[in-house]
């Protein structure tokens, strides 16, 4: 039958679904209930079925889990946390960018959330570093700040994973042998799975391939964003990418690194800026802003204190 299908032009499930089976029938001299049948089955296999938002919805609020930066609201007095501005947290399954010029706290807020995690929430962590930015003593003294216990400090430090790539297909390869460690279930960190995957930042190593000297740089810079998405969907992971702004040449306004096809790419987009007149004037007061997302109101500010994130945690 599929040789005489060939023959006479049909050689894709499409080809076969799309034509009138009675003349296909006639020219191949086949049975028309048997094409039928066929056809049948083509479709139940290849076919998407459509699915109610119910259904969609139950399956959303079994496979996703909201995942607290560390940044919470201490008291009436305190301003309204990165938590709060995020609407829980962290959702597992979707793109969170952190946005801002340098010096701006990404990196900062990248450690903190990193060291939160996996410090009390217990889950690991995989940082991606493709800056240089990264440093252990600056998240150890994260740590320390959170609990002076050793053993716990140690135990925090084993569950985040640490590699640094310079430039996007050494990314994609980490992304890659990431997918299938998970895959073969094998161990990633210490003592827990990974629930958080940062990458810090994401424009410095797409940012170099974008121009006409690079006519591939788009095809490779939407493969890193199929990436992203599909190891958060599909592994139920948290991903918080960080990338840089820069001035729009008719309004002067910043906007976003990266250009319009990437900022289909995270669920979540905020804005870090210096703040020199909240936060009692210290250096680490920034103004984060919400600049995109599926569950808030664009434009809610709050006044991040980078360095008192959070209380330290008692000793027992």
């Amino acid at each position: 039958m599929f040789q005489q299908l060939k023959d006479n032009g049909v050689r894709t499930v499409m080809d076969l679904v799309s034509s009138d089976l009675e003349m296909i029938a006639r020219k191949c001299s086949l049975s028309y209930k048997a094409l039928v049948a066929v056809r049948r089955v083509l479709l139940a296999q290849f076919s998407s079925f459509a699915v109610n938002g119910a259904d969609l919805y139950e399956e959303l609020k079994s496979s996703s889990a909201i995942l607290s930066t560390g940044s919470k609201r201490q008291g009436g007095s305190v301003p309204p946390s990165l938590d709060k501005l995020l609407d829980g947290g962290l959702y597992t399954g979707e793109v969170m960018e952190l946005t801002g010029s340098p010096g701006s706290g990404k990196t900062q807020v990248c450690l903190r959330i990193a060291a939160n995690v996996s410090k009390s929430l217990k889950q690991g962590v995989l940082y991606i570093d493709s800056t240089g930015g990264f440093t252990a003593t600056r998240l150890l003294q994260l740590l320390q700040g959170r609990t002076e216990a050793e053993e716990g400090q140690v135990g925090a430090l084993q569950r985040i994973q640490v590699t640094r790539v310079f430039d996007a297909y050494k990314l994609l390869d980490v992304l890659h042998e990431f997918r299938s460690t998970v895959a073969q279930e094998q161990v990633i960190s210490a003592s827990a799975p990974v629930k958080i995957l940062v990458v810090d930042s994401v424009s410095a190593v797409i940012c170099p391939l974008l121009g006409s000297r690079q006519p591939d740089g788009m095809a490779l810079m939407m493969h890193v964003a199929r990436e992203l998405k599909m190891l958060a969907k599909e592994l139920g992971v948290a991903v918080v990418v960080t990338n840089h702004v820069t001035r729009d040449a008719s309004s002067g306004q910043i906007k976003p690194a990266l250009g319009r096809s990437w900022s289909f790419v995270p669920s979540t987009r905020v804005l870090l800026e210096n703040s020199k007149e909240s936060c009692g004037k210290t250096s680490g007061c920034r103004i984060a802003s919400l600049t995109k997302s599926p569950r808030q109101p664009v434009g809610i500010q709050v006044d991040l204190d980078l360095e008192n994130w959070e209380p330290a945690e008692d000793v027992c």
